[in-house]
């Protein structure tokens, strides 16, 4: 910074305010600082930074598995909220185990950060209070809700349930339930299954509990698996409405393998909206949860609580909306 200040021609508080960006500066003076620090190449010491200001310019952002395409891009969505408010994201991944996500949340790297984005899988609705740490948190998922911070997540039940209503208005009826969890009720499984059902009651239709389908992890091999299943049993259905993108891709390569046409006999829907539905083979209807409008709304209040007084903020639920996403898996109308 002294080096900067010199070739500059400016104090070395003038070269500190325009880093932090302070803006009671001149033009002129700040664009010749800025033009300097990057012809010598200069980058600010975070840790010293962090020492005198009490923060270190990083969140952490905790999900249970990158390997889930959705939890992959919205750690993309998250650090590019993160950056335009010049902050870098520490990605933690918890594996879903309950044991682990109190480590990380309890651990030293979690004071290494100035606030962490806390995707819960294995914690529930009981352990609402172990997650009020100093740290300032905002909460994402489904497993915790009214808990003792912010909580930023989709509209689960509405699209799930609008999603079920986009295949009843194809004319089809014998419609699985495809990602179920037995005997859960809080958690994306639990609440899109409510969803669905509630898309039945409403058109006054019956649902054969035989069309619930259970798959334990969702990854692509897991619906494909459940989906061998389904077909071996030789339950008649004409739709699947799965309960995110990654089975309903595994479970479509196993009907087209058994020579099912999609949609002609079988008619699929997704959940997430990942990128790769555009460029499968039909590509896939899906449900966009609204995964970009989560993380910039999870990076705000996060830093709000960062950068807020001693006054405290009641905790905030948000709910993001939703929009199904009409495509080929799902085009052909049963007369």
């Amino acid at each position: 910074m002294r080096t900067v200040a010199l070739a500059a021609g400016v104090s070395i508080k003038t070269v500190s305010n325009v880093i932090n960006d302070y803006p009671h500066i001149r033009e002129d003076t700040r664009q010749r600082v800025l033009e300097v620090i990057e012809t010598l190449g200069y980058q600010p010491n975070l840790s010293a930074r962090g020492l005198r200001s009490g923060r270190t310019g990083a969140i952490s952002l905790v999900i249970p598995d990158l390997r889930n395409v959705y939890f992959a891009e919205l750690a993309d969505s998250v650090m590019a909220a993160a950056a335009k408010r010049g902050l870098v994201v520490m990605i933690e991944q918890s594996g879903g185990d309950r044991e682990r996500e109190l480590e990380i949340l309890r651990g030293p790297r979690m004071r290494m950060v100035d606030g962490i984005l806390y995707s819960v899988l294995a914690l529930g609705q009981e352990d609402a209070d172990l997650v009020d740490v100093p740290t300032p948190v905002v909460l994402l998922g489904e497993r915790i809700f009214g808990g003792p911070t912010d909580h930023v997540t989709m509209k689960n039940v509405e699209a799930a349930r609008a999603a079920t209503e986009h295949m009843l208005a194809t004319g089809r009826r014998r419609i699985l339930a495809f990602g179920a969890h037995e005997n859960e009720v809080i958690g994306s499984a639990g609440l899109r299954l409510r969803g669905f059902r509630q898309a039945f009651d409403s058109a006054g239709l019956h649902h054969d509990d035989a069309l619930v389908v259970d798959v334990g992890n969702w990854h692509r091999g897991d619906g494909a698996e459940a989906m061998r299943a389904v077909l071996a049993s030789g339950v008649a259905f004409d739709a699947v409405v799965a309960f995110n993108d990654a089975i309903a891709l595994g479970a479509m390569r196993v009907m087209q393998e058994a020579g099912l046409r999609i949609p002609d006999d079988v008619a699929v829907i997704g959940f997430d909206n990942i990128e790769e539905t555009r460029y499968s083979l039909p590509t896939l209807s899906t449900i966009d949860p609204g995964r970009e409008e989560i993380a910039e709304t999870a990076v705000r209040l996060l830093m709000e609580r960062i950068t807020g007084s001693e006054e405290r903020i009641a905790p905030r639920e948000i709910e993001v909306d939703f929009r199904v996403i009409q495509r080929e898996s799902s085009t052909v109308t049963v007369l």
